[in-house]
């Protein structure tokens, strides 16, 4: 008789987490930056080009969650299609530091746990995510930043490259441009500072994603080369946990885009989940305050992605566009550029 109890009461617990499993949606949003995109400014293949690559890293993604994989895999395999594309401004595609080099950063985060992993200023590392991977789940550290962060990503075997690598005439006549339209002027006593009419998509770029899994399991990623022309080692929100990266089971994941000192200012990501989990707003309409109210009204520029703890996938922005893409269970794959939705 306990036999068929226990018999029984095992069926009928693997019944609820089958129908828990199979009722929990999948889903994938990513992001290649916000700015000033402007379709006249595009050619026909420059657009076809963007819109095949967005749609190949969210396919990929979600292809890993459609075969029962972690969201954690999911988001990586997405960065890592646009790290390794010329396209995007993170990976291969980094823009230039003041000195004609590269510096690139990236952060990861998943939602049941709150582990995350980030690095910053990285030189030599072809795929940062997987070396902000690596600290999260191979380190007892969150951040690891220059020569100690390249340190252990040649420890953990991942692939180094040149500097040069990351080279692309497109990125280094937008240098030039911006060092061009750069004034030194005197500020305070004998300090001095750059002052310039600074083009908006100079500061922007980034590549993100953010997943849910079969099991409920949400991840946020961000990766991104940083700001055209900047100096003295300066650090935007991409790697930044709460700013430019968040995940939390609880209420939802963020990946976010934009002039970083104002993500960072007002910790955009976890302000947006914070709204969610304790004000009861959708991820929607939090996202929608932060970026196209608070953020705006204050001259901050950019946009994010988001997924909350039910599946519902989104985005917000408060630029002339941003490249993104999504694919939910059951729907068409959908990447777009400019404000005006052009799906394709």
């Amino acid at each position: 008789m306990r036999r068929s109890i226990s018999f029984l009461a095992f069926c009928c617990f693997s019944a609820l987490v089958s129908a828990n499993e199979a009722t929990t949606p999948i889903a994938i949003v990513i992001h290649g930056g916000a700015g000033t995109i402007n379709k006249s400014q595009m050619t026909e293949a420059q657009e076809q080009a963007y819109h095949a690559t967005l749609k190949h890293a969210v396919e990929t993604g979600y292809a890993v969650l459609e075969k029962g994989g972690s969201s954690v895999d999911a988001v990586t395999a997405a960065v890592l299609i646009m790290e390794d594309s010329p396209l995007f401004n993170a990976g291969k595609g980094s823009v230039y530091t003041y000195d004609e080099g590269h510096e690139l950063d990236a952060s990861i985060m998943r939602g049941d746990n709150l582990m995350a992993g980030a690095v910053s200023g990285v030189t030599v590392v072809k795929n940062p995510v997987l070396l902000a991977r690596a600290v999260m789940e191979k380190s007892e550290h969150v951040m690891l930043s220059g020569a100690g962060a390249e340190q252990f990503a040649k420890e953990q075997g991942l692939e180094l490259v040149e500097n040069s690598y990351f080279d692309t005439e497109f990125r280094y006549d937008a240098l030039k441009k911006a060092k061009q339209s750069m004034q030194k002027v005197p500020h305070q006593a004998q300090n001095y500072r750059l002052k310039t009419p600074w083009q908006a998509q100079w500061n922007m770029g980034t590549v993100g994603a953010v997943a849910m899994d079969r099991s409920g399991l949400l991840t946020a990623a961000t990766s991104t080369g940083g700001m055209t022309a900047k100096r003295y080692g300066r650090i935007g929100d991409a790697p930044i946990i709460g700013a430019g990266n968040f995940a939390d089971n609880s209420s939802c994941a963020v990946s976010a885009t934009g002039h970083g000192e104002f993500f960072i200012r007002y910790r955009v990501a976890s302000d947006i989940c914070a709204r969610v989990k304790y004000q009861g707003v959708s991820a929607d309409k939090a996202a929608d305050q932060v970026i196209q109210q608070e953020l705006a009204k204050v001259g901050g520029t950019g946009g994010v992605i988001l997924i909350d703890h039910k599946g519902k996938i989104g985005w917000s922005f408060n630029t002339e566009g941003m490249y993104r893409a999504k694919k939910a269970e059951g729907e068409a794959t959908i990447s777009e550029i400019f404000k005006e939705s052009s799906a394709k």
